[in-house]
C-alpha cells in the first residue's frame, strides 16, 4: 500500500502510531516544523463535547515549546519515547523519560515541555477536558515574548534591551534541539524536585485477565495526580466481545490503538447505532448508553476508554442481573418455568468478567 505521509517540503514527519489509511485527510495546515499533528474537538466531531484529543508526533531533538493551557492535559505514549517537564504550584520541577504506554498529567495552567527522544522520536495521544479545546489556542512562550516590548522583557529580567534583538518574531511552537543526554537529567542542577508525580507507566500495571482479554485502569486510585481524566486500556482477543456496560459518570472517549471492532450503542426509544472501527479511529459513547465492543477481526483490538472523570466507573448488565431477584429477571425475559430459566440463572451467577 502506499502511503501518504503529512510532510510538505521541510514541515511535517511520518506517522508511526495508528492510522487508518482510507479515512486520513492529509493536508498543510496539520503539519508543522519537524512534527505532524491531528485534533478531534466539538468542530471535527459534535459529540465530543467532554474531551478533545490530538494525535501529535516529535522527531528525534523536536521539541513542543514551552506552554501551558486552560484545560487539563492528559497524555498517553502511543510510539517512542519523550522527555517531559512541569512545574507545579510550590516551584518544583518534574522532569521524567517516557516510553510506549506511558501516561503523564498536567492540571490546568502548569507550564510544560515536552521533546522527542531516541531515534524515531515518538508519537503520543493528548487527551484535554474540554471539547471546545483547540491547540492553537495555547498560551506559548514564544509567542508571548514576541509581543512583549522589548523595554519590557528588559525590566522583567533587568537586562538590557539589545539582549532581545534575536528573539523570534513569532511563536516556534515546535522546532528542532538538541537531543538531551538520556542518562542525566536537563533540569538545571538547583532546581527544586517536585514532589508530585505527573507521570504513571500504565502497561506496566498488573492487568485484569479474562478467557477474552485484558483490562488496565488507570484513575486517582493509583494516579492521584489526574483529578479530571480517567481511562482504561483494554485488549479483547479476536471474536470475544466487550461485555454489554455502561458508564454512569462520563461520556466514553475511545481511541483505537489496533485490531477491528464493531460497537453498538443503546440510546434508549428503540434507537441503536452499530459502527466499526479500526486503528487510529476515534469513537464517542454518551454517559449512561448501554453499548458493546465486539472484535470482528483475526488480531487483538487495543483501545482505550477515557472519561472526563477522577475515577472509573461502570455498570455491567449482568453484574446488574445476577444481583436482582432471579424471579423478576426470569419475567422479564420470558423464561420462567422453563429449563432455559435454569441455564440463564446458572450462567449469570458464573465468575463474572468484563471481556468474554
Amino acid at each position: 500500500m502506499t502511503t501518504i505521509e503529512p510532510i510538505r517540503g521541510k514541515l511535517g514527519s511520518n506517522i508511526i502510531g495508528p492510522r487508518n489509511y482510507e479515512r486520513e485527510r492529509p493536508s498543510v495546515d496539520l503539519t508543522r516544523t519537524s512534527a505532524s499533528k491531528t485534533q478531534t474537538t466539538v468542530r471535527e466531531l459534535p459529540t465530543s463535547v467532554e474531551l478533545a484529543g490530538v494525535n501529535m508526533r516529535l522527531d528525534e531533538g523536536a521539541i513542543r515549546e514551552l506552554h501551558w493551557h486552560n484545560e487539563a492535559e492528559w497524555a498517553y505514549m502511543l510510539e517512542g519515547s519523550c522527555r517531559i517537564t512541569v512545574l507545579d504550584l510550590e516551584g518544583g520541577v518534574y522532569e521524567a523519560d517516557l516510553q510506549k504506554g506511558d501516561l503523564w498529567y498536567f492540571p490546568t495552567g502548569r507550564p510544560h515541555s515536552i521533546q522527542g527522544i531516541g531515534k524515531g522520536g515518538c508519537e503520543f495521544l493528548l487527551i484535554f477536558d474540554d471539547g471546545n479545546f483547540s491547540e492553537d489556542s495555547t498560551f506559548l512562550l514564544t509567542d508571548w515574548l514576541a509581543h512583549t516590548p522589548k523595554e519590557v522583557l528588559a525590566k522583567n529580567f533587568n537586562l538590557e534591551p539589545s539582549l532581545f534583538d534575536s528573539l523570534s518574531k513569532k511563536e516556534k511552537y515546535i522546532f528542532r534541539g538538541l537531543v538531551p543526554d538520556a542518562s542525566k537529567p536537563s533540569t538545571p542542577p538547583n532546581a527544586t524536585p517536585s514532589k508530585y508525580r505527573f507521570s504513571h507507566q500504565m502497561l506496566a500495571q498488573e492487568p485484569l485477565k479474562t478467557p477474552g482479554g485484558e483490562v488496565r485502569i488507570t484513575d486517582t486510585s493509583n494516579f492521584p495526580v489526574s483529578k479530571t481524566v480517567s481511562a482504561a486500556h483494554v485488549i479483547i482477543h479476536p471474536h470475544h466481545l466487550r461485555e454489554m456496560h455502561w458508564h454512569p459518570n462520563a461520556d466514553e472517549w475511545s481511541y483505537f490503538i489496533r485490531g477491528k471492532a464493531r460497537v453498538t450503542v443503546f440510546a434508549s426509544e428503540g434507537h441503536a447505532r452499530t459502527t466499526t472501527y479500526q486503528a487510529g479511529d476515534v469513537g464517542i459513547i454518551p454517559r449512561n448508553m448501554g453499548h458493546y465492543v465486539e472484535n470482528v477481526g483475526d488480531e487483538e483490538v487495543e483501545m482505550l476508554e477515557i472519561f472526563r472523570a477522577p475515577r472509573f466507573e461502570d455498570f455491567s448488565l449482568d453484574q446488574w442481573l445476577a444481583q436482582t431477584p432471579a424471579i423478576m429477571v426470569l419475567e422479564h425475559l420470558n423464561l420462567q418455568d422453563k429449563e432455559e430459566g435454569e441455564k440463564f440463572l446458572k450462567a449469570l451467577h458464573l465468575t463474572k468478567v468484563p471481556i468474554k
